[in-house]
Protein backbone atom coordinates (compact mmCIF):
# COMPACT_ATOMS: atom_id res chain seq x y z
CA UNK A 1 0.00 0.00 0.00
CA UNK A 2 1.07 3.19 -0.69
CA UNK A 3 0.23 6.89 0.90
CA UNK A 4 -0.88 9.48 -1.83
CA UNK A 5 -1.97 12.86 -1.44
CA UNK A 6 -4.80 14.10 -3.40
CA UNK A 7 -6.09 17.79 -3.70
CA UNK A 8 -10.05 18.05 -2.64
CA UNK A 9 -12.33 20.99 -2.15
CA UNK A 10 -13.08 21.03 1.04
CA UNK A 11 -16.53 20.67 0.59
CA UNK A 12 -16.28 17.67 -0.93
CA UNK A 13 -13.98 16.22 1.41
CA UNK A 14 -16.38 16.75 4.40
CA UNK A 15 -19.74 15.52 2.79
CA UNK A 16 -17.97 12.12 1.77
CA UNK A 17 -16.19 11.95 5.20
CA UNK A 18 -19.28 12.79 7.01
CA UNK A 19 -21.23 9.94 4.17
CA UNK A 20 -18.00 7.49 4.98
CA UNK A 21 -19.04 7.86 8.80
CA UNK A 22 -22.39 8.00 8.96
CA UNK A 23 -22.36 4.29 6.73
CA UNK A 24 -19.81 2.88 8.56
CA UNK A 25 -16.97 2.93 5.72
CA UNK A 26 -13.37 3.60 5.15
CA UNK A 27 -12.93 6.23 2.85
CA UNK A 28 -9.97 5.18 1.18
CA UNK A 29 -11.28 2.03 0.52
CA UNK A 30 -14.02 3.97 -1.25
CA UNK A 31 -11.72 5.64 -2.93
CA UNK A 32 -9.47 2.64 -4.53
CA UNK A 33 -12.97 0.90 -5.54
CA UNK A 34 -13.56 3.84 -7.05
CA UNK A 35 -10.23 4.25 -8.97
CA UNK A 36 -10.09 0.85 -9.70
CA UNK A 37 -13.69 1.32 -11.31
CA UNK A 38 -12.43 3.61 -13.38
CA UNK A 39 -9.39 1.72 -14.69
CA UNK A 40 -11.30 -1.61 -15.26
CA UNK A 41 -13.84 -0.56 -17.62
CA UNK A 42 -13.75 -0.12 -21.62
CA UNK A 43 -13.41 3.31 -22.82
CA UNK A 44 -16.21 4.81 -23.74
CA UNK A 45 -16.36 6.18 -27.41
CA UNK A 46 -18.75 9.11 -28.07
CA UNK A 47 -21.15 8.54 -31.11
CA UNK A 48 -20.48 11.75 -33.02
CA UNK A 49 -16.48 11.02 -32.94
CA UNK A 50 -17.32 6.93 -34.55
CA UNK A 51 -19.30 9.34 -37.33
CA UNK A 52 -16.65 11.62 -38.36
CA UNK A 53 -14.20 8.66 -38.43
CA UNK A 54 -16.52 6.67 -40.72
CA UNK A 55 -17.04 9.96 -42.91
CA UNK A 56 -12.97 10.13 -42.57
CA UNK A 57 -12.84 6.19 -43.72
CA UNK A 58 -14.69 6.75 -46.82
CA UNK A 59 -13.16 10.14 -47.99
CA UNK A 60 -11.47 10.15 -50.92
CA UNK A 61 -7.67 9.77 -50.72
CA UNK A 62 -5.03 9.58 -53.52
CA UNK A 63 -3.06 6.22 -53.83
CA UNK A 64 0.27 6.65 -53.71
CA UNK A 65 1.55 3.12 -53.98
CA UNK A 66 4.98 2.03 -52.37
CA UNK A 67 7.99 4.53 -50.87
CA UNK A 68 9.54 4.78 -54.67
CA UNK A 69 5.84 5.64 -55.86
CA UNK A 70 5.67 8.24 -53.42
CA UNK A 71 9.11 9.75 -54.42
CA UNK A 72 8.56 9.51 -58.03
CA UNK A 73 5.47 11.26 -57.44
CA UNK A 74 5.99 13.95 -54.60
CA UNK A 75 9.92 14.44 -54.87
Amino acid sequence: MVLKTFNLEEETYDKFSEFCKANGISMSKQINIFINAQIAEEPKVREEYLKKLEIIRKGKFTKIGNIEDFKKRYA
